[in-house]
């Protein structure tokens, strides 16, 4: 490629994050055609290195995807890891926790759905939940049962809440795990858009809620939540990505770089038969090729 997106959109750990700065329509030097055509090759890489993955068995990776609603996350899933083997990657879909998950701490359900080795795991949201829609309702957290008020909520509670995210994410990739985070940075005039789509369009309706436009009201605040949140856990061993998504097609493709360019470094191989193995596979192929 061109343009190297792991590079152009990663959150640097030395650098104070400012959103307002990231453009939501930049597309870098790609036409739509070229971005179409780009993504079904670069998928054909991602299923070689998903297979190499899954084969050798001794790593996992876990790609976290937030954004706000209509900027793409579902058919970001869909497009970019169609062409993988569903037996080496699983998608979870967070929605609001249950009675069972409010009665465990915030990161105990995330924990339940982490890749087994070998495998891709994808979160549609994240744990990252607790610190923006939560924090942009901190109602939300009294579901917890432990604490009492809203006014506990205040500037030690999120330090404590980055932190335990921070030491979560570094555990995880000190034990075989490596993490990808993407927000999938949309405009309010294109969300705008999107949810009029939804409504003109009978096979889309069920897409749309009329609670999506109340949470418009909230907007800024829940950019200045994900600014913080970003700034607070872009870590080297669990770097952020802010990617453009005001248009699909390119949002696609930046994404896919950056999951190929980490797969590449984590280096999955094929494992390598022992002299024993070899000797065991040709007598398998004697005895298959003298069969009558």
């Amino acid at each position: 490629m061109d343009n190297n997106f792991s590079d152009d959109f990663l959150i640097k750990t030395n650098t104070t994050f400012d959103l307002k700065s990231y453009d939501t329509k930049y597309s870098g030097s790609l036409s739509k055609d070229e971005g179409t055509q780009l993504l079904v090759i670069e998928k054909d890489k991602l299923r070689l290195l998903q297979e190499k993955l899954y084969a050798e068995g001794s790593q996992s990776l876990l790609i976290l995807i937030q954004a706000m609603d209509a900027a793409g996350k579902d058919s970001l899933v869909e497009h970019v890891f169609g062409g993988v083997n569903p037996q080496g990657c699983e998608v979870t879909s967070f929605k609001t926790p249950s009675s069972k998950e409010y009665s465990h701490d915030f990161l105990w359900r995330h924990s339940l759905a982490l890749p087994a080795k070998g495998k891709i795991g994808i979160y549609n949201r994240s744990h990252y939940e607790s610190v923006l829609v939560c924090k942009v309702h901190p109602e939300y957290n009294l579901s917890e049962k432990t604490w009492k008020d809203v006014k506990q909520f205040d500037e030690k509670f999120w330090e404590n809440r980055y932190e335990s995210i921070r030491n979560f994410e570094k555990h995880l990739t000190n034990n075989g795990t490596t993490i990808i985070k993407i927000f999938l940075n949309v405009s309010k005039e294109e969300q705008k858009r999107r949810f009029l789509a939804r409504i003109e369009e009978d096979t889309k309706n069920w897409k749309f809620s009329p609670e999506d436009v109340a949470e418009r009201g909230f907007w800024e605040d829940y950019m200045n939540a994900y600014e913080q949140a970003i700034n607070e856990t872009s870590t080297e061993y669990a770097p952020w990505f802010v990617i453009p998504a005001d248009q699909k097609w390119f949002c696609r493709v930046a994404a896919i770089q950056i999951i190929i360019d980490k797969l590449q470094e984590m280096n999955p191989q094929f494992p390598k038969l022992s002299d024993k193995e070899k000797s065991a596979l040709e007598e398998s192929k004697v005895k298959l090729e003298s069969e009558k």
